[in-house]
């Protein structure tokens, strides 16, 4: 019995949704950390209300006497500035890292997409200008996210507001992972990184040139 629990247990936290909320409006940006159908609010900050606390009056500290290294001595030779590392070594990490970030897009959920933009201007013909440019540019930004993510549902629009004295924007993004899929993409990764990491040790131990 105890198994099956352990198994369910195990199960729910590979499906537990982890990501991110992040949300524009008039009241500011808001971000959330998403863990479940918890959310907590990382930016702002809540302020917490100070309590007054007595003071304490803190001990005179006696100055301490000063150290002074005679030449030649240890302490008065300056640490070398580290030089960079091999470019030729560097590179097989750069290529598992970009397969890392082409697998993660892939495993990421949008799983809301909203973006309300009411447009103003003083000029109403300006203002019809505006709104071609700003549609055609939104059209072509939503096709390219929709290339890298998946997005499940999204709301994405221009208005006008003739009357309105300046243009206002209403955002929000929520992104998800599962924690399998993290687990999963850490495992995977781990294990080319290290197998990079060995082949490059092993050819230079064998003199090979890289």
């Amino acid at each position: 019995m105890g198994w099956y629990i352990t198994l369910a247990i195990l199960f729910l936290l590979a499906i537990l949704p982890l990501g991110a909320s992040v949300l524009y409006d008039e009241d500011g940006p808001r971000v959330r950390i998403v863990a479940g159908p918890l959310k907590i609010q990382v930016f702002p900050m809540k302020k917490k209300p100070k309590k007054d606390k007595p003071k304490k009056e803190k001990p005179k500290k006696e100055p301490k006497p000063k150290i002074v290294h005679e030449p030649g001595e240890p302490g008065t030779k300056p640490q070398p500035e580290k030089k960079g590392g091999s470019w030729t070594d560097f590179l097989p990490f750069v290529r598992v890292a970009l397969e890392l970030l082409n697998d993660l897009r892939r495993k990421l959920r949008v799983n809301e997409l909203k973006l309300h933009l009411t447009m103003a201007a003083d000029d109403p013909c300006d203002l019809a200008v505006n709104y071609g440019r700003m549609n055609a540019s939104l059209a072509g930004l939503l096709s390219q996210l929709e290339r890298f993510l998946v997005i499940k549902k999204r709301s994405v629009h221009v208005d006008c507001d003739f009357t309105a004295s300046k243009t206002v924007i209403l955002a929000r993004l929520d992104l998800t992972i599962t924690l399998g899929r993290i687990l999963s993409i850490a495992v995977v990764y781990g294990i080319r990184a290290l197998m990079t990491y060995l082949k490059i040790k092993k050819q230079r131990e064998g003199g090979a040139d890289l």
